[in-house]
């Protein structure tokens, strides 16, 4: 019987229904990302006071059993009845989607919020909100849940809701004006976690301080025994910001480039600094929010800085004739070795998608494009010693990229590469699909020869390394092809590698990093991640890259058995495993290659019990900062973050 579809069959959602029925289509997903898209959505409304001059201070604290809370300083939501709704207009903001002052040009000229759906759609996925509001000197509070106002707005006492430690609604003083909100995120909706990640926080909130100078923000962790409290406030601005990327390096020129300028609406700020490394690392910004995929702001600065150069390059007879009368230089060549922000400030924006990843509007490009071209031009005129050291840098780079591509072509006919272009140690998998299979990058060819031994062959792969690891932080590309101990783990994955890195076709969807768990496999682990992370950075931030967790001990006794991982699980193998503890029986794995491969598969392979951990990028900022510190040519920042962190180590040795 074939079912009936008539008028009754179309479901019409009112109010916020929509977002909870489709979450991940308003905040990108249910997991942790939209998880902490809820915090962001809050303090964008409260950076958008910022931006119209009304806030200097916001207060964002993690407090315990899941809660949140975001304060600001700020004129405070209004709460007085809407001419049109016929409901207060801190409920209607808080209970519509597309509601809210982002639309009303007078009372801001940019925001972050434009869609109206921000502080709503936090209403919609919490199991509750709680909103504060002094405003006009009295205090006001409204309760909901699940997005739906739980009682009408109504006026409190002074101190009512307020926090005892540090608020900045002040507590009895009627003449603060501001908005507090705060909530808990319905763990129906977000199944996977409800725990707020305080580096992930911390990297948007410091963002956020370098964008807006003199903005002071405090980040609290009220979670922990003795609460954590981090204040962010940048006077300098986004060359601050640059100064900050590029800590601990040399640089040219010594104090970051600062452009400005406004154009059609259109605000600019630019600054950037080269250092003696060979990545870029550019952040784009359109009215605070980060634009993780670019868009046209970026294609337009992008284009000018290329441009720029190489109209340089053209007048430097000496430096031109190191470059191939037939080559220029590309915009990989310029923007090596580049840090830079890029933030705009575009009165109506076009964003692909309400997460705002990527800026659409076309009359941007041409608006960034002209000031970076006018300005960079005029400052490298006025800086000429700078303007040779940086086409100094770009034209080595130039060089470095055509002996690269001679020595891909070289190395897709050596012998060493079968006809499928797969390295000859690699032990693959029989299955297809990707998502099924994963590859193990093992320390040495003993333990290599085990993890075949034990492995899953339909899903599991076996990639064997063996002598020293090139640190990818202090060589060129060219150098990183022709690497003998690398060109075996970019053929593997199927890649490529830089510019020329495609996720969709990667061959595994979980690497593996096996070694051993003493100081030179901990050694073996960090020039692999610091590869993946400067050539291959998105195989971590799609969550491809894990590190295998072998056992440091087996216990035996009277023909049982028991591994541990840890000295803690040692103390209770031993409890459980016996009597008699003079019997007991406690081997020291000191290597991968002394575990056979039942061994190693019952401990470190089996998807049932195995441990492993997944490398995540919570904070790329601090993660770039941290290899060029740990991996980098400078010796000095290296002993300073040794001697500061050498009481956390725990050696094996």
């Amino acid at each position: 019987m074939k079912a009936t579809y008539s008028a009754t069959n179309i479901q019409v959602l009112k109010g916020l229904d929509a977002v909870r029925k489709r979450p991940s289509m308003y905040i990108g997903s249910t997991g942790p990302d939209g998880l902490h898209q809820l915090v962001y959505e809050v303090v964008d409304n409260s950076i958008d006071e910022a931006m119209a001059g009304y806030c200097d201070k916001i207060l964002v604290v993690l407090e315990k059993d899941g809660v949140a809370r975001v304060e600001d300083n700020g004129r405070g939501i209004p709460v007085d009845l809407h001419p049109e709704e016929g409901i207060s207009a801190l409920e209607l903001v808080l209970t519509r989607l597309h509601a809210g002052g982002k639309f009303d040009k007078g009372s801001y000229k940019v925001s972050g919020g434009l869609h109206g759906v921000g502080v709503s759609c936090v209403n919609a996925l919490s199991a509750w909100l709680e909103a504060y509001v002094n405003v006009n000197g009295k205090r006001y509070f409204q309760k909901f849940a699940a997005g739906d106002a739980a009682e009408p707005v109504r006026e409190v006492a002074p101190d009512f809701g307020a926090d005892p430690r540090c608020s900045l609604i002040k507590q009895g003083n009627r003449a603060a004006t501001g908005t507090a909100i705060r909530w808990l995120a319905d763990p129906s909706v977000f199944t996977e976690t409800t725990a707020y990640s305080y580096d992930m926080l911390a990297t948007r909130l410091r963002e956020l301080a370098f964008l807006n100078k003199g903005i002071a923000i405090v980040f609290r962790d009220e979670r922990l025994p003795s609460p954590k409290e981090t204040t962010f406030r940048f006077e300098g601005g986004i060359p601050q910001f640059v100064s900050y990327l590029n800590e601990n390096r040399n640089c040219i020129p010594a104090e970051p480039v600062f452009i400005g300028g406004e154009k059609d609406g259109v605000v600019v700020e630019l600054a950037l600094q080269y250092n003696d490394g060979y990545t870029e690392n550019i952040l784009s910004f359109v009215n605070d929010i980060k634009t993780k995929e670019g868009g046209t702001h970026l294609e337009g600065f992008k284009a000018a800085l290329t441009r720029v150069m190489n109209a340089f390059l053209a007048n430097n007879a000496k430096l031109q004739k190191k470059v191939d009368k037939d080559e220029k230089l590309t915009g990989d060549d310029v923007r090596a070795g580049l840090s830079a922000v890029l933030s705009i400030k575009v009165p109506e924006p076009q964003f692909e998608g309400q997460t705002k990843t990527k800026l659409g509007n076309s009359e941007v490009r041409g608006i960034v494009d002209s000031l970076v071209n006018e300005h960079l031009t005029v400052y490298f005129e006025q800086n000429p010693k700078v303007i040779e050291r940086v086409l100094e840098k770009g034209v080595a780079e130039a060089a470095a990229r055509i002996a690269a591509r001679k020595a891909k072509e070289a190395t897709r006919r050596k012998s060493g590469l079968d006809s499928f272009g797969l390295p000859g140690k690699l032990a693959d998998c029989s299955a297809k699909d990707p998502a099924r299979c994963e590859v193990y990058i093992v320390e040495g060819d003993s333990a290599g020869g085990s993890a075949k031994k034990g492995r899953d062959s339909k899903t599991q792969a076996i990639l064997p390394l063996w002598g020293k690891m090139l640190n990818v932080e202090r060589a060129r590309v060219d150098k990183v092809v022709t690497n003998e101990k690398l060109q075996p783990i970019i053929a593997t994955l199927g890649t490529g590698i830089g510019n020329e890195f495609n996720i969709s076709k990667i061959r595994y969807h979980k690497i593996i990093i096996m070694a051993d768990a003493d100081v030179d496999g901990s050694h073996i682990r960090t020039l692999l991640l610091t590869f993946f992370f400067r050539h291959m950075k998105e195989l971590i931030e799609q969550g491809y890259v894990y590190l295998a967790v072998p056992p440091l001990f087996k216990v035996s006794f009277n023909r049982k058995e028991r591994y541990a991982y840890d000295d803690d699980e040692l103390k209770l193998a031993m409890k459980e495993i016996g009597r008699e503890p003079e019997k007991i029986s406690v081997q020291r794995y000191k290597g991968l290659g002394e575990m056979d491969g039942i061994q190693l598969w019952d401990t470190t392979m089996d998807p049932a019990r195995r441990k492993m951990k997944r490398v995540t990028l919570p904070d790329a900022v601090e993660a770039d900062r941290l290899f060029s510190t740990l991996m980098g040519e400078e010796v000095e920042p290296r002993r300073k973050f040794i001697e500061e962190n050498a009481k956390y180590a725990n050696l094996d040795v």
